[in-house]
């Protein structure tokens, strides 16, 4: 019992405590309260300060209170989100998520899931970046922030949440494009503290609303499939914060709209377009290019008038109407336009135009918006939002559009989509439209012919500053009177910046793009360039990827850049008149009110064009290439087929796999065979991604499991590079073999005179597994067709295009249900004999019922010109006006090894030049072809040959000489001959220059592979004269023979700079 006692006496005497603290905590808040008044008094200040701050507190508790009931809601949405989705569905439709919204986006509660469940431990991984990484980095900025430190991290229990998902992959085969619905309403809780001045600040609960479009690209096809993963906001997210501490300040109203728009726009830094966040999965990609890719295309916006605006000059409080002074803002995304004002006037004319750059479509929109000007804050007129996806599908949109948010008023706009081309073929139309343009409009700039992407990457050997210190370079890109710099990379002469820029081209005959390198003060100059953009009108596909040398630094100062122009094509047909009003009967129109659809007289159509005359396919319409493998043998495979447990040695029935851009080839078993020979051809259509390769694998057949006898892989970028490549490959993961290999990728040509010559060519190849060379390929892009016949039931067909030529067959996917069905896609077929082979399009209704056909001989492409057809074909067995719209791009593939011969010796191998002497980056490397000097064969000479490669390295300044392989030596004894290479560089008093490879034992054909380097000038190097001999390695006492055979090479006789490598004869002595 007095335990008992006891224990209620001291709860009692606890409850007693924790109420006197409570009353002396309400008593030291009402003394804080009247605090201020009585200082006020005491000072003798006015009233109104006491007034004025008290209003200020209102404001700050009132807007405080808000943002914490807003918070609240939406944690209660996002834990009930089936009451929460119930009780407002016949309310508002803008209130739904995306998923009830949109029918193709989709739930992925999973996901949800996993985030639920992984958010602690993202939360630890916070505390511990915040704790360990950022605070000391923060400290380390300012002496007053030694003291600085994180006091609390806690991500709270709420995890953020995926609302739904919608995939987007009828756009682009190469990438899987993912828009997610981000919704994050967090208790999170996180709090600094500077102790030095009892400082204190920090968030209680954020709330973060928006669409997080990914892109995952390219595919390749190798683990782990995606190249990269790109992400970025196409709108900025709408943002929400909670401060505490100090920064309870940000939350005073006007205060706090300020303090959100700098957090944001922090974010859109680098998180919303055209910024973008890429996370490289790959090695040896572009990441400058795919965080800045080419545009989707050009919108030009012809701003030409608005009528019934409302008045806003009254004047007398509203007794006497005025007028208004209107002025218009247009932005998409971050590019932002103003109009000139029109004094007095609601009916105003501005006639003005404006170019702007599309990212993604859909998602990106353009907003209007329309003011009244005035001295000191301007009037609203309203606004009007449009998805640009709407004038890609359009083309041509000439619209009124009635202002939002006003009681009045409606403004006209032109709208065109400029198609980006990747050949000038059409500049010259283009400029004389583009005259026309400048001639009616009132704009100060003229309209742009093309675009200009410049990817700056790298520079290399920059001159240093004085006192032999490092510069810190940056790049200042001019186009006439546009200038942009790159950032600044600190303390290195050979700087990697990897930015991106883009350029307005009105003319690009006579427009330079005009490069400076300069250290970050701006002062020294580092390096000059002057491109003038005429020379990329002859390159292949308007782009140059190159080093440059830089005028004005250092003799191997240069500079690497990749420049890509595009015209902009521009398919003007007028469209039907319409009415832009928002198809839904909901206040939401679309998505945040933006007008996404067209309707005219209530029923929603789509906003087609009527009848393009010409195609307007993607600027990678086109592009893909084709390799040409050629398998031609092996040596000295490993020996599988053993008997008796491997006390009879066998031998192997060895076959090949070839897997190339998700394709596999295998060639023929060859029995029972150590060397085996097959001489088979492949032929495969690519599309130059990065990342992708060539894999071999050897088997030897059995009846039960094959067994491995080797592989090699080879880069597909290094193999474009060389463009031909004829060589031995020594296989990984055995102890021993090699494969014979020639591959070319092919050069696509569009002269119909080169056609005899190829298909000369082509008929004296003979391969052993039939094979035959392609002599041309043709690209084939299926964009739309008109007038199909309805099915029988009277309904619109749901249309299919298939396309074949001979065995080789594509189907398109099926289009939405109509007479006049959209595809836009794009097809390859590789033609061995254009003036034989048929392109047959059949269209169906859902794969089943007829809808017409039509046939496209491919020889009467040879007549078109540039080899491209581009036009309305009528459909057979339909109705009279049924037509499909194609473009057809023939290109002729022109082989190296064709052209006049050359590359061939009389007994028909291909030798070629590789220039190991200065490795470059892939895309850089470039493999010549060249005959075999002496031009006989192998054992004219009777004393065999010698391969070797010599070059000058301009990089290391030094000349290479690299000793390969001999083949066909003379022995010198019965065993055979163990030979090695000796040479040196005459005149060489000291022999200086003298040096030997290894030794190879016993073997008439030896491969040495070894690389000698001599610092010598380029001038020095061309007076040196080549000494080499061939020798068998022998004892002192032996009397076998030494010298096998000589070689003198005068080098001023080759091109050092370019480099050589081919077999050369050895001679005698006495030659």
């Amino acid at each position: 019992m007095a335990a008992g006692e006891d224990a209620g006496s001291a709860v009692s005497a606890e409850t007693a405590g924790q109420h006197a603290v409570s009353v002396l905590l309400a008593f030291g808040k009402c003394l804080g309260a009247l605090l201020p008044v009585y200082l006020a008094g005491y000072f003798g200040l006015s009233l109104s300060f006491v007034v004025i701050g008290l209003m200020v507190y209102l404001g700050w508790r009132q807007h405080r209170d808000g943002k914490q009931a807003r918070l609240n809601t939406a944690m209660y949405a996002q834990e009930n989100e089936r009451d929460f989705t119930t009780g407002r569905l016949y309310r508002s439709r803008r209130d739904l998520p995306a998923w009830v919204n949109f029918p193709d986006v989709e739930k992925v509660e999973w996901l949800n899931k996993i985030l639920q469940q992984a958010w602690p431990f993202v939360g630890q991984y916070l505390e511990k970046l915040l704790v360990e990484t950022i605070a000391p980095t923060i400290r380390g900025t300012s002496p007053h922030l030694q003291t600085f430190s994180f006091t609390k991290v806690d991500l709270g229990d709420k995890a953020m949440k995926v609302v739904g998902v919608k995939a987007h992959t009828e756009h682009d085969k190469r990438q899987v494009l993912l828009d997610l619905y981000i919704s994050y309403a967090g208790n999170v809780e996180i709090n600094v503290e500077v102790k030095k001045y009892f400082c204190k600040a920090g968030v209680k609960g954020i709330q973060l609303h928006g669409k997080l479009r990914v892109i995952l690209e390219p595919l390749i096809g190798d683990v782990p499939l995606v190249g990269a993963i790109t992400m970025f906001f196409i709108r900025r997210p709408k943002l929400d914060i909670n401060w505490t501490g100090l920064t309870n300040l940000l939350d005073i109203p006007g205060v706090s709209a300020v303090s959100d728009t700098m957090v944001m726009d922090a974010i859109a830094s680098f998180l919303v377009l055209p910024n973008r966040l890429t996370v490289p999965l790959v090695a040896d990609l572009h990441v400058a290019q795919l965080r800045s890719p080419l545009p989707r295309g050009i919108v030009r916006i012809h701003l030409l008038e608005a009528e019934n605006l409302a008045p806003k000059d009254n004047f007398m409080k509203g007794m006497i109407a005025g007028k208004s002074d209107p002025y218009a803002v247009l932005r998409v995304g971050t590019q932002a336009f103003t109009s000139h004002h029109v004094d007095n006037n609601l009916n105003p004319q501005w006639r003005e135009m404006y170019e702007v750059i599309v990212h993604e479509v859909p998602g990106q929109e353009l907003e209007v918006e329309v003011f009244d000007k005035d001295p000191d804050q301007d009037d609203f007129l309203g606004r009007v939002k449009l998805d640009l996806g709407l004038v890609k599908k359009a083309r041509v949109l000439d619209e009124w559009f009635t202002l939002k948010d006003a009681p009045s008023g409606k403004v006209h706009l032109r709208l065109e989509w400029l198609s980006l081309l990747p050949s000038a073929e059409r500049l010259t139309e283009v400029l004389q439209r583009n005259q026309n343009i400048t001639v009616s409009s009132k704009t100060a700039d003229p309209p742009s012919a093309a675009i200009l992407t410049v990817y700056l990457d790298r520079a290399q050997y920059l001159p240093m500053k004085k006192g032999n210190k490092d510069p810190s370079p940056m790049v200042q890109l001019s186009v006439q009177d546009t200038t942009k710099e790159s950032r600044t990379t600190y303390g290195t002469n050979n700087p990697v910046w990897e930015d991106a820029f883009t350029f307005f081209i009105q003319d690009p005959r006579k427009q330079d793009l005009d490069i400076q390198v300069k250290d970050d003060d701006r002062s020294l100059t580092l390096g000059t360039l002057s491109i003038p953009l005429s020379r990329l009108l002859s390159s292949a596909e308007l782009n140059m990827d190159q080093w440059f040398q830089l005028d004005s630094s250092g003799p191997a100062s240069r500079i690497s850049l990749n420049v890509i122009m595009r015209v902009l094509w521009l398919n003007e047909e007028p469209t039907s008149p319409v009415s832009p009003e928002p198809s839904s009967p909901f206040p939401g129109d679309g998505e945040d009110g933006v007008i996404s659809e067209i309707t005219t007289g209530g029923a929603s159509v789509s906003p087609t064009p009527t009848r393009p005359e010409k195609t307007s396919p993607d600027s990678s319409f086109a592009t893909e290439g084709v390799l040409r493998i050629h398998l031609v043998e092996a040596q000295n495979l490993v020996a599988k087929d053993n008997f008796m447990g491997g006390m009879v040695k066998g031998k192997s029935d060895p076959y090949v796999k070839i897997r190339v851009g998700g394709l596999t080839f295998k060639s023929r078993v060859i029995k029972e065979n150590l060397n085996p020979v097959w001489n088979e051809l492949y032929e495969v259509i690519l599309t130059t991604l990065p990342g992708q390769e060539v894999q071999f694998d050897l088997y030897d057949k059995d009846v039960d499991q094959d067994d491995f006898l080797g592989r090699f892989k080879l880069s597909l970028s290094d193999l474009i590079s060389a463009q031909y490549t004829d060589q031995w490959y020594t296989l990984n993961d055995v102890e021993k073999g090699r494969v014979h290999m020639k591959m070319e990728w092919l050069p696509k040509v569009s002269d119909p005179s080169r056609l005899e010559q190829i298909m000369r060519y082509q008929s004296q190849q003979s391969y052993a597994n039939k094979a035959v060379p392609s002599a041309a390929i043709l690209f084939v892009y299926v964009e739309r067709a008109h007038g199909l016949p309805l099915k029988k039931s009277g309904k619109e067909p749901v249309a299919g295009a298939e396309l074949s030529i001979k065995n080789t067959s594509y189907r398109t996917k099926l289009a939405d249900r109509s007479t006049s069905p959209c595809w836009d896609e794009t097809f390859s077929f590789l033609i061995h004999d254009p003036s034989d082979e048929m392109l047959t399009i059949r269209l169906f209704h859902s794969w089943g019922q007829p809808l017409g056909a039509v046939v496209v001989a491919v020889k009467e492409m040879l007549a078109e010109p540039e080899l491209v057809l581009d036009r309305w074909l009528t459909l057979d067995g339909a109705l009279p006006e049924s037509q499909i719209l194609i473009r057809a791009e023939l290109r002729l593939l022109d082989s190296k090894l064709e052209n006049s011969g050359e590359g061939t010796n009389s007994s028909g191998e291909v030798e070629h030049m590789i220039p190991r002497a200065e490795p470059e980056p892939a895309a850089n490397q470039e493999i010549r072809q060249r005959s075999v000097q002496g031009g006989g064969q192998a054992e004219a000479s009777g004393r065999g040959q010698v391969k070797l490669s010599i070059a000058y390295s301009t990089k290391e300044n030094r000349l290479v000489i690299t000793v390969h392989a001999c083949r066909n030596l003379t022995a010198c004894s019965k065993d055979g001959s163990d030979p090695y290479v000796s040479f040196l560089l005459q005149p060489d008093k000291n022999r200086s220059t003298k040096r030997k490879t290894s030794v190879k034992k016993r073997d008439l054909n030896p491969e040495f592979n070894e690389r000698f380097d001599f610092d010598l000038s380029l001038e020095e190097s061309t007076h040196r004269r080549l000494d080499l001999s061939v020798k068998n390695s022998v004892s002192f006492m032996s009397r076998e023979k030494e010298l096998i055979g000589k070689l003198l090479l005068d080098l001023n006789q080759l091109d050092l700079k370019a480099g050589v490598s081919q077999w050369f004869d050895l001679t005698e002595e006495s030659s």
